[in-house]
C-alpha cells in the first residue's frame, strides 16, 4: 500500500477512480479495506464517478500503531487527514467518515473548513457532543485475556471485531482512551458547509441523527432502515442516500 507521513508517523492509504475526492474516514478497529471496499463503498463511488480515497488511521490497518493514549485525539488524527490532502496534492475533498472516522470528520470540517466540500458522518449522532459512554468498558474487553467471562454486549462485539480483523489491541485500547473526546456544541455549530448525518434504526451507540443535524447550519437527518451501528456501515439505503447528497453538494459533472 501507498504512504505517506504525519506527525511522525507511517500512515496508508488507497486510491480508487477518478473524479472528485471523497476521503472515506474508517471507524473504530476498522481499517480502509474493512470499512470502505469490503462493503463495496468504493466501488459505488468510483461507479457514480468519485475518486474515492481509504486511510488506514493510526493505530489501525497497515499505519503505524503507538502506544500512548496522547496520539489518538481527534485534533492529530484530522490532521492526518489533511496531511493526505496535502500528500495527494488535493485542495478540497468531500468528507465520508463512520463512527470514530465521523468524529474525526467533524473535527476536519471544524478546523480545516475551507479543504471540504460536503461531509457525511455515519454512525454518529449527538454522541459527537454527548461522547460514548462504554469507551472503559471497550477498553477492559480489549485487554481482557480473552472473551471468556466478557458480559458487556458493546466490549464484547468490539473485541470479536479486533480479534476477527487481526488488530493491535492494545493500540487500539490506547486509541479509545482519548479519540471519543467529545466536540463542543458551539464547535458544532460553526460547522457551516452541508453535512448528511446518517445513523441506523437500531443503532444505540451514535446517538440520535435528527438533534446533531439541527445543531448544524446545513446538516440534514437520515435514519438508515432497520440497522445497528455495526451493520448499517455498508447499507444500500445509506449508500443511496450518501450518493444523492453527494450528487446535490460535489457532484462530478460540476467539479473542476
Amino acid at each position: 500500500m501507498p504512504n505517506f507521513q504525519s506527525d511522525g508517523l507511517t500512515l496508508a492509504y488507497q486510491t480508487a477512480g477518478e473524479g472528485p475526492p471523497v476521503l472515506c474516514i474508517h471507524g473504530f478497529a476498522s481499517s480502509g479495506q474493512v470499512n470502505w471496499i469490503d462493503t463495496g463503498w468504493v466501488e459505488t463511488l468510483v461507479n457514480a464517478g468519485y475518486q474515492a480515497i481509504t486511510l488506514d488511521n493510526r493505530g489501525h490497518g497497515a499505519s503505524d500503531k503507538p502506544y500512548d493514549p496522547e496520539r489518538y485525539h481527534p485534533r492529530n488524527m484530522a490532521a492526518d487527514a489533511v496531511a493526505l490532502l496535502d500528500h495527494l496534492g488535493i485542495a478540497k475533498a468531500a468528507l465520508l467518515g463512520y463512527s470514530m472516522g465521523a468524529r474525526i470528520a467533524a473535527f476536519v470540517a471544524f478546523e480545516y473548513e475551507t479543504r471540504v466540500a460536503c461531509a457525511v458522518f455515519g454512525g454518529m449522532g449527538l454522541n459527537l457532543i454527548n461522547g460514548l459512554s462504554d469507551g472503559n468498558d471497550i477498553i477492559a474487553g480489549l485487554r481482557a485475556p480473552s472473551l471468556d467471562g466478557l458480559t458487556h454486549p458493546t466490549a464484547r462485539q468490539f473485541r470479536i471485531f479486533a480479534d476477527s480483523t487481526k488488530a493491535d489491541r492494545e493500540a487500539l485500547a490506547a486509541c479509545m482512551e482519548t479519540s471519543r473526546e467529545p466536540m463542543a456544541r458551539a464547535d458544532v455549530r460553526r460547522i457551516n458547509l452541508p453535512v448528511l448525518v446518517a445513523v441506523g434504526e437500531a443503532d444505540v451507540m451514535a446517538g440520535a441523527p435528527g438533534p446533531l443535524a439541527e445543531l448544524l447550519p446545513q446538516g440534514e437527518a437520515f435514519v438508515i432502515p432497520k440497522r445497528d451501528h455495526m451493520r448499517a456501515t455498508g447499507d444500500k439505503a445509506f449508500k443511496a442516500a450518501a450518493l444523492a447528497f453527494l450528487s446535490k453538494n460535489f457532484a462530478p459533472n460540476s467539479v473542476s
